[in-house]
């Protein structure tokens, strides 16, 4: 079969796909509740049948076959998974408990009762399953953003691909409302992309030529053409996507508790039934073995553990929905609970509460200074990556002189040779390491320095200044407002500008001057104070020591950083450092839901047991205990993302 061009696929595929949507949505929502909908049918006619009508054949009501299957539509997949379990060796199960509730009702002759529990526990089952679907809704979101085929350029003709057989280095036509299938570069001309899906954001971002352009983001304006820079699988989206689904693995504790207690319980609750039927046969001077059976079947089906096991999980899956909706990645519902614990959060500068985008300002030089010190300094951060390196070079401009012996001195700056000449760039501390002499005694509180040695020789200095973000306010303050007022900031730039920026931020200590591994110390020495929770803030690349270190380690910006989705727990994948008290809001709000469906689950579940085992409550409380407690619960955890919408 030929590969179908741009035009065929623009003016079949969409439309296809839409005329179908609707009738096969119909359909997944009839083959969900078929089950449900058809017994509940026989259910009412055989009890209209036997109000009637009430004929009995054999002591047995005419109307068992229609109960009968009434049971059986809802009740034999129950029973099925039941039966699995045991030949795996799980006997006690909630399977378990329905199946030998239910079946036992029909034992003795309670049938309307007998099957009702069975549906009313199947449309819980829909309904829950319902419920995790709309919590993975966001997930799902990005699941559909990744395009199932690319339209590449090869040998000057367009043709579709698989996204996963599109090399590196390719290039790709977008069109206009089409999504970005690889992560690239931008080749030419400026476009506005829709990110909303992987940041959260509402505002269409720009994206200059030259840029990066990440796979989800949509095309919104003329055909644009990127350069694949990442494979399929290492684009950001794909690592966004295998972030989100494998955290719902990492469990948090209240999670694993409850999973643990179900284990327990289930098995007791199954002999404390047994007993129930047989003890009063000794203590009970009329016993009617059918009414303690009674009893003890409403016991099962109270103590049934659904709403525990169901909406837990659900809870915090809806928590972790919520958060990535909102641009904010949790790695597992464990660090969920964990954030809820932060008392102390600590920022890196640049890049996290500055833009990390400086501008020169300005520049001094000695008049021992190598007359060519400027080129020889641009031409050694062209090597660099660095924010400051990109500043320099984009405003002063590119070198075309060679570099060799290059070395990258973490936290301080480079070093090299460049048109055979020894080459120091970096801050005061690198050349104070370097023994160069006749440094400036003094410099400018305001600005970031980089000076410039030439053979050992003292040139001069550029002076740039960082941008303030936004929101850096913001983040301090709604930290405050969550009741966490140890804040704090830690830097490689000078004292003087880390403490200038802290003391207009609120923050309660700046630090300045820090090598990565030197913040990494200064966590570590932080950490030891009694009660103290620290969460760290970084860009997820310099600051991936002290990102392992903390004990919530929050990645900012990180998409199609691999240090950042490797090192942090946390990843927020816009440039607002508010979204940390975002991210911290969520957790809180997760715990408290989950705290309340424990509460209600175990108060209800109680309180009805002791009446069932007392005779004061029928199957139909003990639907309501354990199906009912259940639907609350599942309503309840799924809050979460109505809240944060």
């Amino acid at each position: 079969m030929g590969t179908p061009s741009s035009s065929q696929a623009s003016c079949c595929d969409q439309p296809t796909h839409s005329r179908e949507s609707v009738p096969k949505k119909w359909f997944q929502r009839w083959l969900t509740w078929k089950s449900s909908i058809l017994s509940l049918l026989a259910l009412l006619l055989a009890v209209l049948g036997e109000y009637v009508y009430p004929y009995q054949l054999l002591s047995l009501s005419a109307w068992l076959p229609l109960y009968l299957l009434s049971y059986g539509l809802v009740g034999w997949p129950v029973l099925k998974r039941a039966g699995q379990l045991v030949v795996k060796g799980e006997v006690f199960t909630e399977f378990f408990l329905m199946g030998i509730a239910t079946l036992g009702a029909f034992a003795i002759g309670e049938y309307p009762e007998a099957v009702t529990v069975m549906l009313f526990y199947t449309i819980g089952e829909v309904l829950q399953h319902q419920a995790v679907t709309k919590a993975k809704g966001n997930i799902q979101a990005l699941l559909d953003l990744r395009p199932s085929r690319a339209r590449v350029i090869r040998e000057g003709q367009t043709e579709w691909v698989q996204p996963e057989k599109v090399a590196v280095g390719e290039i790709l036509e977008i069109q206009a409302g089409e999504s970005v299938p690889l992560d690239g570069v931008l080749q030419q001309g400026a476009g506005n992309f829709n990110t909303a899906a992987i940041t959260g954001e509402s505002v269409p971002r720009q994206i200059s030529e030259g840029a990066e352009v990440l796979a989800g983001m949509v095309n919104l304006q003329q055909l644009l053409r990127i350069r694949v820079s990442r494979s399929f699988q290492e684009s950001s989206l794909s690592k966004i996507i295998r972030t989100v689904q494998e955290a719902t693995a990492k469990k948090a504790k209240t999670e694993q508790f409850i999973r643990k207690f179900a284990k327990v319980y289930t098995p007791i609750v199954t002999y404390l039934a047994l007993a129930l039927v047989l003890l009063p046969y000794f203590f009970v001077a009329r016993y009617e073995f059918s009414e303690w059976l009674y009893r003890a079947l409403v016991f099962l089906v109270i103590s049934c553990p659904c709403a525990l096991v169901i909406s837990i999980p659900l809870g915090y899956f809806g928590g972790i929905g919520a958060a990535s909706r909102k641009g904010i990645l949790f790695k597992g519902s464990s660090y969920l609970d964990q954030i809820t614990r932060v008392t102390t959060v600590i920022f890196d500068k640049t890049g996290t509460l500055t833009k990390g985008v400086f501008s020169v300002q300005g520049e001094e030089s000695v008049a021992t200074a190598d007359p060519d010190w400027k080129m020889l300094a641009i031409s050694l951060e062209s090597k660099s990556n660095h924010p400051i390196a990109a500043a320099l070079v984009r405003q002063v401009g590119k070198a075309p002189e060679t570099v060799s012996a290059l070395q990258e001195h973490a936290g301080q700056g480079l070093s090299g040779t460049v048109s055979h000449k020894a080459v120091l760039v970096g801050n005061r501390a690198l050349l104070e390491r370097m023994q160069v002499q006749n440094l400036p005694a003094a410099s400018p509180s305001d600005r970031t320095l980089v000076h410039v040695a030439v053979e050992g020789n003292y040139c001069g200095y550029f002076a740039l200044a960082d941008e303030l973000k936004p929101d850096a306010q913001k983040a301090f303050s709604e930290l405050q407002k969550l009741g966490i007022s140890e804040t704090g900031i830690l830097s490689g730039d000078r004292q003087e500008i880390v403490q200038a920026l802290g003391k207009e931020l609120g923050a309660s200590q700046a630090i300045g001057g820090l090598l990565p591994e030197e913040k990494s110390s200064w966590l570590e020495n932080a950490k030891k104070k009694p009660g103290r929770v620290l969460a760290f803030v970084g860009d997820g690349i310099n600051d991936a020591p002290a990102l392992a270190v903390a004990d919530i380690g929050i990645a900012m910006g990180g998409l199609g950083s691999d240090l950042a989705i490797e090192t942090a727990d946390v990843v927020i994948q816009t440039d607002h450092p508010s979204r940390v008290a975002l991210a911290i809001r969520i957790g809180k709000t997760t715990k408290k839901i989950v705290w309340q469906n424990i509460g209600m689950a175990f108060s209800v579940k109680f309180l009805v047991l002791a009446l069932g085992a007392a005779g004061l409550a029928g199957m139909w409380e003990a639907v309501f205990a354990d199906v009912g407690v259940a639907l609350l619960a599942i309503l309840n955890a799924i809050r979460i993302t109505k809240m944060y919408t």
